[in-house]
């Protein structure tokens, strides 16, 4: 069961206030944005095929991190832990599934296999969030809702 408190002077269990204590929700929005971050250097690198030191590690990163990310927006409901778990397993089978694919039709390319994990991330996140649920007060009254 959860506890749900009034208090009036915003202060937690170890004496500091609310605006003193660290918010976890900034944490990760940093953390989001700069994984981000070296997903699109890691795209611009193995894309515009530039010879660089950090090619090799942030391809790789690319190739994980783009569909993690999208399979983690796809799974909103999960708790953090099991979503992070899920999306990259999930990331990694949809790598394993489009070089077996690429390789059984003889069309395997490093490029290629590149854009094919890249296009099918795209896809997972728009239809995540073509098909995400939004609250009440963002949905457009309609005709039967003004009745």
């Amino acid at each position: 069961m959860q506890t749900i408190s009034n208090d009036t002077d915003n202060s937690s269990s170890d004496g500091r206030s609310a605006q003193a204590r660290p918010r976890t929700g900034d944490l990760a929005l940093l953390f989001a944005g700069a994984a981000t971050a070296v997903v699109v250097v890691g795209a611009v690198l193995a894309f515009g095929d530039l010879d660089s030191p950090l090619r090799g590690p942030l391809t790789l990163l690319l190739l994980l991190g783009a569909p993690a990310g999208a399979i983690a927006i796809a799974l909103n409901g999960l708790q953090p832990w099991g979503r992070v778990v899920a999306s990259l397993v999930g990331g990694a089978a949809l790598n394993l599934l489009v070089a077996q694919a690429m390789l059984a039709m003889h069309m395997w390319s490093v490029r290629g296999g590149m854009v094919a994990v890249c296009g099918l991330s795209l896809a997972i996140w728009a239809l995540a969030l073509l098909t995400r649920k939004h609250p009440v007060h963002l949905r457009r009254p309609t005709k039967s809702s003004e009745k």
